[in-house]
């Protein structure tokens, strides 16, 4: 019997969603490599309709999508290109969602009520992913929903690094918006070399989304600069009106973090009468220009996405990403995937 052997030879493929082609073009370029061209429409009735131009056929594919409004339209889309890839004989296909959709809807908090973080994970499993690549979910518990590994990046040292530089020398306390945030506010305040803790104890009326209560501050801001952190900003009402205590409390100034810019009407006009000294985002959804306040910066987050699919790629360790020293401000190296 004469076996018939072939060398292994992995190829690094990326594929852009729609939704945010930029965020996944920046990823390429860190990665070195182009985005594989597809042809993506909708037919009249709404149907969405992908092919992909090139072969994916023993392929470690890579699919980025964020998902802003309309969500549900970017969600169909992931799972139509997922599906495309593993009938085209893609090996291994991993989907990146910088911001997972429906992370909000992470348990029931009354009866009938349905589990949508779930059944997204659902979802990509069945369509056909075999790995998930996301950003600063809601909740860390979502990584158990899909039935594959989950690779879960964090956007906290690049929020934190832009403050404590801006804003080096000042007395910070750093705020959690209500009770849930405040284990991400400790890290923070690590991050940023012990600083204090305050939060904002608030109530949220379970038959009223997207609407908040907030009581009162609880912790030492008086004529200190607040870092009032959050994993997004939606509608804005919560952050406004922490905001708004912050100052009653006698804050010196506030600055807002946070790592998903959602931005749903009236976020903007909320933002820009709270009063915040700046506003620091990353760019896991796009923000259109005229949601873009003089006092609002955006970060990148393509390269700390880019690394992750690197080591994913090398089957090396995204946690690595994570366990550098604090006071180390050099970015990791990333050697680039040569484009094939």
């Amino acid at each position: 019997m004469n076996p018939i052997s072939i060398p292994s030879r992995k190829n690094l493929q990326v594929f852009s969603g729609r939704a945010y082609p930029e965020l996944a073009e920046e990823i390429a370029t860190y990665l070195g490599t182009t985005l594989t061209p597809q042809s993506a429409y909708e037919f009249a009735n709404g149907e969405i309709f992908v092919r992909f131009e090139e072969s994916v056929r023993g392929a470690d594919a890579f699919v980025i999508q964020s998902c802003p409004a309309p969500i549900n339209t970017w969600v169909m889309e992931t799972l139509i290109m997922i599906d495309a890839l593993k009938r085209a004989s893609a090996d291994r296909i991993t989907v990146v969602l910088p911001f997972y959709p429906y992370a909000r809807q992470d348990k029931k908090h009354r009866g009938r009520e349905p589990i949508s973080g779930r059944l997204i994970s659902d979802l990509l499993r069945a369509a056909g992913a075999h790995r998930l690549m996301t950003v600063d979910l809601h909740t860390d518990q979502i990584q158990g929903f899909f039935d594959g590994p989950v690779d879960h990046l964090f956007a906290q040292r690049l929020l934190a690094d832009h403050v404590a530089t801006k804003y080096a020398g000042q007395d910070i306390t750093v705020v959690a918006p209500d009770s849930g945030r405040v284990r991400v506010a400790e890290r923070w305040a690590d991050r940023l070399g012990g600083t204090p803790l305050a939060f904002i104890h608030k109530t949220r009326d379970p038959l009223q989304p997207n609407t908040v209560v907030t009581n009162r501050v609880v912790g030492d801001v008086e004529g200190r600069l607040c870092v009032l952190v959050d994993d997004m900003i939606d509608t804005g009402g919560t952050i406004a009106k922490a905001t708004a205590k912050l100052f009653e409390a006698g804050a010196s100034d506030v600055v807002i973090a946070a790592t998903h810019g959602v931005l749903s009407d009236p976020a903007t006009q909320r933002l820009a009468e709270c009063g915040a000294g700046e506003i620091v985002l990353t760019n896991t959804l796009p923000i259109p220009p005229e949601r873009m306040l003089p006092n609002t910066t955006v970060l990148s987050i393509g390269p700390l996405v880019a690394q992750a699919i690197h080591e994913v790629f090398k089957d090396g360790s995204v946690t690595s990403l994570f366990n550098q020293d604090k006071d180390d401000e050099s970015e990791p190296a990333l050697t680039t995937v040569p484009a094939e």
